[in-house]
């Protein structure tokens, strides 16, 4: 059975999805979508902590599904711009999955990991999954991995 790491790019997703589709992502759907993919090795969750329960109740729900949820703060800078990205974090532990995983499966549309899927596959052999609402996903990442799936309404809650 081919082995899996999932990395979600939570925040990324919620976006687009709620942008793009209208409705937030599935992520008990997808769960159970990704277990036909292969064995999930790793399965990891990215938010940023803001402190509310609402938030904190979500967390949890990720952690129940199997999820390991990562987080960091939320800064909001004195001239309103906001930080909370995990880019390098996703980065890295996709490098240290891809030495022991067949395929990484990445949900976010963000092109920044175009170069890293291009860098997993030419380094360790590893295909890479990306899941991401098609209309908010960097075309550069659609085309470098492996298998693009758009996010629909199977994996909505509608």
């Amino acid at each position: 059975m081919k082995k899996i790491a999932i990395f979600v790019d939570v925040q990324n997703i919620y976006y687009t999805c709620k942008h793009a589709l209208g409705y937030n992502f599935d992520y008990n759907a997808f769960w159970s979508h990704a277990q036909q993919l292969g064995s999930i090795e790793y399965a990891f969750a990215y938010a940023t902590y803001r402190g509310d329960d609402k938030q904190t109740q979500f967390q949890n729900i990720l952690r129940a599904i199997g999820f390991e949820v990562k987080l960091k703060p939320f800064i909001q800078r004195s001239d309103g711009s906001k930080k909370g990205d995990w880019d390098v974090g996703i980065t890295i532990d996709i490098l240290e999955a891809a030495k022991q995983v067949d395929e990484v499966v990445l949900l976010s549309g963000d092109g920044d990991f175009a170069i890293l899927l291009s860098h997993i596959r030419k380094n360790y052999d590893v295909s890479s999954r990306v899941y991401g609402a098609q209309k908010l996903t960097a075309q550069l990442l659609m085309d470098s991995c492996d298998t693009f799936t758009p996010i629909d309404g199977k994996l909505l809650l509608t």
